[in-house]
């Protein structure tokens, strides 16, 4: 990364950070690699979440069963907010590729940890309990990885890519989830019901050991980010070993684009939640839809999403963030209700043609998020207040998402709910559209200008 000084011809020009096109793709491999592993994880706990249910919360009534792993689930979610407080905070301080190294040893721990965790049968209560360490564990390095991910991404990027080099970051996250759904469905058609209840379900969760070293090796060999360097340089100019960063500064001084942030993740982690982590469950459990199938027609959204995600990507940095956000929310807004109805009909080609429409519009926020919402804060503040928007919206009403559309539908017999609950979340992610300004292809707020070398 090199800096070009202002002309002595033109002292009126501005100065432009130059980034090194092989030093961007290294960043977005590393960074897209760890929101894999992370997602990995949690598909595949949504995935065999009903074996789950039965190795670790033994009772005779299956939505009980389903209930509990929802909320060990949701759980992981309720801590990311102090993740998020803690990890934020030091990202602006120390640096982003040093607490992305650190969240990635914590998250591949947690996940490696639940294979290792013996039955309820085994040891009884202190069966769920462990389940519940790890994954608060998992949630703690969560609170620091998707906010320290999109940045470090965003701050490598040059201005007219970042849309395409970010939307590399949920390719990464639908390419775990294939990773986690894959191998869900080839454990499910392979071994008997026995045999995955007894130890199969446990495969998924020691394969995270291996992952996480060859994340945490890549994360190590990267450079710190050049809008950070040049916060360090400043620090030292001013005659202090780091840059100086208060927890209220974070949060009282950028309340309006913390609002902003809240509504925009809102409506992305509801949908992809519900899309992504519930759906399964919900063609098994609720729509009685035989689990290899149902887990197949995710499978093939989840492919053809990340098909269309880097094109979807790319055309953020032509049309706008804003556009392509605003579509999704009509998208959804408009057509939840016909794709459940769809799903609910109950043929192969029906839940597909259902699951896809969704699907497609979820693109048009997994395409957007990582170059938006870095974009709504400024570098001296931008890891911390990412992350504590990002995670406390997430906690509230991402993660909670299988947990309280599968209450709702307990308590009201009503299996529309999830149409209901996405259409809710698009209206308020609209009116966050209505208020954010455009961020394609201009500079990150308090960071130089940035060009291809």
């Amino acid at each position: 990364m090199t800096k070009t000084p202002p002309s002595p011809h033109s002292p009126t020009e501005a100065e432009v950070t130059v980034v090194d096109p092989a030093l961007v793709k290294r960043a977005v491999k590393a960074a897209a690699l760890g929101n894999a592993m992370e997602w990995f994880d949690f598909g595949v706990y949504s995935y065999i979440a009903v074996t789950l249910g039965k190795v670790f919360f033994p009772s005779g009534n299956p939505t009980a069963q389903l209930l509990s792993t929802f909320g060990a689930f949701a759980a992981a979610f309720l801590i990311r907010p102090l993740g998020g407080m803690v990890f934020g905070p030091l990202g602006d301080r120390i640096g982003r590729q040093k607490v992305l190294a650190l969240t990635m040893i914590m998250m591949a721990a947690g996940t490696f940890a639940i294979g290792l965790i013996p039955s309820y049968a085994t040891i009884g209560v202190g069966a769920p309990i462990l389940l519940l360490l790890a994954r608060l564990v998992q949630g703690f390095s969560t609170g620091g990885e998707y906010a320290g991910a999109s940045t470090f991404i965003a701050e490598y990027s040059p201005d007219k890519k970042r849309g395409f080099l970010g939307s590399w970051l949920e390719f990464g996250t639908l390419a775990g989830y294939i990773g986690g759904a894959g191998l869900v469905t080839l454990m499910t058609a392979l071994l008997s019901s026995d045999d995955l209840l007894s130890w199969g379900w446990r495969i998924p969760f020691l394969i995270a050991g291996p992952m996480g070293l060859i994340g945490l090796y890549l994360r190590m060999k990267l450079e710190e980010t050049p809008a950070f360097a040049a916060e360090l340089a400043k620090a030292h100019k001013d005659e202090q070993s780091r840059p100086k960063v208060r927890l209220r500064e974070m949060v009282t001084g950028q309340w309006k684009a913390l609002l902003l942030c809240m509504g925009l993740v809102l409506v992305f982690n509801v949908t992809d939640y519900m899309l992504l982590s519930y759906m399964p469950s919900y063609l098994t459990s609720e729509l009685k839809y035989d689990e290899t199938h149902g887990l197949l027609v995710v499978l093939a959204v989840m492919a053809l999403m990340m098909c269309v995600q880097p094109f979807a990507g790319a055309l953020t940095d032509r049309v706008g963030r804003r556009p392509v956000i605003a579509a999704g929310c009509a998208g959804f807004l408009l057509l939840s209700v016909p794709a459940l109805l769809l799903i609910r009909q109950g043929s192969l080609w029906a839940i597909a043609l259902g699951m896809a429409a969704l699907g497609l519009l979820l693109v048009c926020f997994t395409a957007s998020m990582p170059s938006a919402l870095p974009a709504l804060f400024p570098t001296k503040v931008r890891y911390g207040s990412l992350s504590i928007g990002f995670n406390i919206s997430v906690s509230i009403f991402g993660g909670t998402t299988p947990l309280v559309v599968t209450a709702l539908i307990g308590a009201t017999g009503n299996m529309m709910m999830p149409a209901y609950y996405m259409m809710a979340a698009a209206i308020v992610g609209g009116i966050a559209v209505w208020f954010m300004s455009e961020s394609a292809g201009r500079p990150l707020p308090g960071s130089l200008p940035a060009v291809e070398k």
